[in-house]
């Protein structure tokens, strides 16, 4: 029995889900749950379309606890983690504090500081698995070590095999009766330098929360026949849409691996789709193996002879990249399309990234904090492992001088010129709904021409990359 007036406290942090959540099961067997989210530093911190996309998280989860507590939402507080959760145990005379972990570099930091903080009040705090398929402990090499190179990593991942979802959401929850006073989530601003932005983003925005996301995976599962063949065409809605519901831990990964196996076992003509899929999941599991041992992977090259690599810092190359006025189709109409909705298409993210870092020669870690603050399915371990990816100088990259051409990459793509007409004000007929909304969402110093023109240059800038690959080459130390 729990003794009177002591809560269970759940600290949230990028699990905004009720179920398969074992953090809010424990925090439940504590007591009358007391669910809390601090908005701190970190939070701050984040790029403001993330900020933007989190507040509808939390709005999404605050009407779900409401509806199973009769009354009785989250817990919004602003302040250091190590500040705020020692004063709720203080008045609540809660034993613990349960979180689903959330493995980056600065919730690491973070939860060091809360042990430290409650353990004076006879205290804990209990991390509880969630975020991940798997324990990173459970994959590892033979020596021990983090697998660099992803083939065999999903090899050893699938051969150790994923956790099992934890149990689904309760129906009904008994909330701690007398919370203190938080911040109102109607009132709250988390993202108020997105200005008009935020008014851009609504209208394209997809639905948030548990429920949305489960309806979205199903959706998907029921078409991902073609997944394997249509998932890199930009001009199709192929793609599984997850990606801010997995950021925000509005779905689990390993929820989304269950019910997409199950359905791959019961439908054999969606194998192979579903199968690309997976694949995929296991991609993201990868770059947060890799960021957990080396957390400095969103700040310097994985491989760490790439730190002489001359690269440009701002330039005036960069700041056309960053409006979408390369004068490049396919980058341009990518970058529009983040400062629209907050999301990229995955193979145009691969194409805006490698001319970034190699046509213009431009520092992956500038186009890195871009997308930092564009995105709303932003994700610390995949923007930074990705971005490397691409520049050449993280674990299993791309070589650099494996340049992607944009120009026969949206042929091959976008075929018909759908997608970068939808984008593209000024290209090729009449300007839709969406190129025009881009001009809606930008700031009053951008100066951008309504009518898109088309540059050249991709060839000599493709020679002048490939001519500073060679110099670097020669004068790299070897490994």
């Amino acid at each position: 029995m729990t003794s009177k007036g002591k809560a269970g406290i759940l600290w949230l942090a990028r699990d905004l889900r009720l179920s398969d959540n074992p953090a809010l099961r424990a925090a439940i067997d504590d007591g009358p749950l007391l669910a809390v989210f601090v908005i701190d530093g970190q939070v701050e911190r984040q790029g403001a379309a993330s900020r933007w996309r989190l507040q509808r998280g939390l709005c999404s989860l605050d009407a779900e606890l409401r509806r199973r507590t009769r009354g009785s939402g989250l817990l919004v507080l602003r302040g250091e983690a190590e500040q705020v959760l020692p004063d709720l145990v203080r008045l609540t005379g809660a034993k613990s504090v349960h979180q689903s972990d959330w493995p980056a570099p600065g919730m690491r930091d973070a939860q060091d500081r809360v042990r430290n903080a409650l353990t004076p009040l006879g205290a804990r705090l209990i991390l509880h698995p969630g975020f991940l398929l798997t324990h990173p402990g459970n994959v590892r090499t033979a020596q021990g070590g983090v697998y660099r190179v992803y083939t065999p990593f999903a090899r050893a991942l699938r051969a150790v095999g994923v956790d099992r979802p934890a149990a689904a959401a309760p129906e009904a929850i008994v909330a701690f009766s007398k919370p203190p006073s938080g911040l109102a989530l109607a009132e709250l601003q988390l993202a108020p330098d997105m200005h008009g932005g935020a008014e851009v983003l609504e209208r394209f925005a997809l639905p948030a929360g548990e429920a949305a996301a489960f309806a979205r995976l199903d959706e998907f599962l029921d078409h991902a026949t073609s997944y394997d063949a249509d998932r890199d065409r930009p001009d199709l809605d192929a793609t599984s849409g997850l990606s801010e519901h997995l950021a925000l831990g509005e779905i689990s990964p390993r929820t989304v691996w269950a019910m997409a196996r199950d359905r791959m076992e019961r439908e054999a003509s969606k194998a192979d789709g579903i199968g690309k899929f997976l694949s995929e999941l296991i991609w993201r599991e990868f770059a947060w193996h890799l960021f957990i041992d080396f957390p400095q992977m969103d700040r310097s090259p994985w491989r760490s002879e790439w730190s002489a690599f001359p690269w440009r810092r701002s330039n005036t190359s960069l700041e056309r990249w960053t409006r979408a006025e390369t004068g490049i189709a396919l980058v341009d109409a990518g970058m529009r399309e983040m400062r629209v909705t907050g999301r990229m298409h995955n193979r145009v993210r691969m194409v805006v990234a490698s001319y970034l870092t190699k046509h213009l020669l431009t520092d992956w870690r500038l186009g890195m904090s871009h997308f930092a603050e564009s995105l709303t399915d932003w994700d610390p371990a995949s923007n930074a492992m990705n971005w490397q990816w691409v520049a050449g100088c993280g674990p299993d990259a791309s070589p650099f001088f494996r340049i992607f051409n944009p120009e026969k990459q949206a042929t091959q793509y976008d075929p018909q010129g759908s997608y970068r007409r939808r984008w593209l004000a000024g290209w090729m007929g009449k300007p839709t709904d969406e190129a025009m909304a881009y001009f809606d969402s930008l700031p009053s110093s951008w100066q951008v021409s309504r009518d898109w023109r088309e540059r050249g240059g991709l060839d000599e800038a493709r020679k002048q990359a490939l001519a500073a690959f060679e110099e670097f080459k020669e004068g790299a130390p070897r490994r």
